[in-house]
């Protein structure tokens, strides 16, 4: 389908993360060790954690089901001659309109997997299991060769977005190159928002989180989080501190005083969403009722990618970050209406909406 921009300048979001093909066996329950149950279906589908937010970036940009008013871009590694990637994963990006020039097509690792299983007796809990493969091989491993990557693109990226699911060498480095601003990008900051999702069992050093423009967590990664800055171990049940206690509203404040990120938000499930900026506004949205949970697989990757579709617009108007304040709450609304959506309907990348299906 033809897509036509209605910006003159137009926003680019570059997502860097996991491509993942993803297993999902759906069961009444989870079977303990030794046991065999009788399950409800296997089901093959496109995700990683890198590729659900690039296709949320892309969905959220589609105001209409042919205009789209943000480019996104992905960069990321899949092996070599992967017929899932040719006839799954590839399609499902472009179809999201983000581009896939800058994968990387490896012949040293294999594409990553997860093997998900949803548990539809609890909700649509998920259990995963992930193999990196790709993910942690050749230019995954490479800060240098993913910046090059970056400043090779024909239109500059004004986010950058980062999760958890690549090499925390890799994670560190970008975090502390983009933040630092980005020398060879030009004069203008690139944003980056950060999902620390998973948190590394070693946790992200203070001095690659310090500038961060917008850090994304949950409840749990708020806690590893304010653990590792703090220079204790991200999770230690042995010996519990006074962060693993905290409210959102008393976790969020530390990484503005601590780290200096701008803006602060802590995905509360069906509770909703907190939300802090380094320049005093702050709040919460409620959670949106869902009449039927069937898989929450992709929800936080979905509010992450709406989350960055909104910013990167704002900030293609030439906007400070700091303005961003006005918007915040309106973004965290339609990000959380987002993923509500996204749960209602099974499977990581094809459960994400498209922006013109939200009510």
């Amino acid at each position: 389908m033809g897509i036509k921009s209605t910006m003159t300048t137009q926003p680019h979001i570059c997502v860097i993360g996991s491509l993942n093909i993803d297993f999902v066996t759906s069961t009444p329950r989870c079977p303990g060790a030794g046991e065999t149950l009788t399950a409800t279906s296997l089901t093959v589908t496109a995700g990683g954690k890198g590729g659900n937010q690039a296709t949320a970036c892309g969905r959220a940009s589609f105001t209409t089901n042919t205009t789209q008013d943000a480019s996104v871009s992905m960069i990321g590694a899949v092996g070599a001659n992967d017929v899932y990637y040719s006839t799954l994963l590839r399609p499902a990006l472009e179809k999201s309109g983000v581009s896939t020039a800058d994968i990387e097509e490896s012949s040293v690792a294999q594409t990553g997997s997860a093997t998900i299983i949803v548990e539809e007796g609890a909700g649509g809990e998920n259990r995963i299991l992930v193999v990196p493969g790709a993910n942690h091989a050749g230019v995954m491993g490479d800060v240098g060769a993913i910046v090059d990557v970056v400043r090779g693109q024909s239109v500059r990226p004004g986010v950058i977005v980062l999760q958890g699911e690549i090499p925390r060498e890799t994670t560190l480095g970008l975090l502390e190159y983009f933040n630092g601003g980005g020398v060879g990008l030009g004069e203008e900051k690139v944003h980056v928002v950060f999902n620390p999702a998973p948190v590394y069992p070693e946790g992200i050093s203070l001095q690659a989180l310090k500038h961060t423009s917008v850090l994304i967590m949950n409840e749990t990664e708020a806690v590893q989080m304010s653990r590792s800055i703090a220079g204790l171990p991200v999770s230690d049940s042995t010996q519990p501190t006074d962060l693993d206690d905290l409210q959102p509203e008393e976790l969020a404040p530390r990484f503005h005083e601590t780290a200096d990120v701008q803006l602060v938000l802590i995905t509360l499930g069906a509770k909703g969403v907190y939300y802090s900026t380094r320049s005093g506004r702050r709040g919460a949205v409620p959670g949106m009722r869902v009449p039927k949970v069937v898989d929450t697989t992709a929800a936080g990757d979905t509010f992450v990618g709406y989350f960055s579709t909104a910013l990167a617009r704002f900030l293609a108007r030439g906007e400070p970050l700091e303005a961003f304040d006005s918007e915040i709450e309106s973004s965290v609304k339609t990000a959380n209406a987002a993923a509500a959506k996204c749960v209602a309907a099974p499977g990581a990348m094809q459960s994400i909406p498209f922006a013109y299906d939200l009510e």
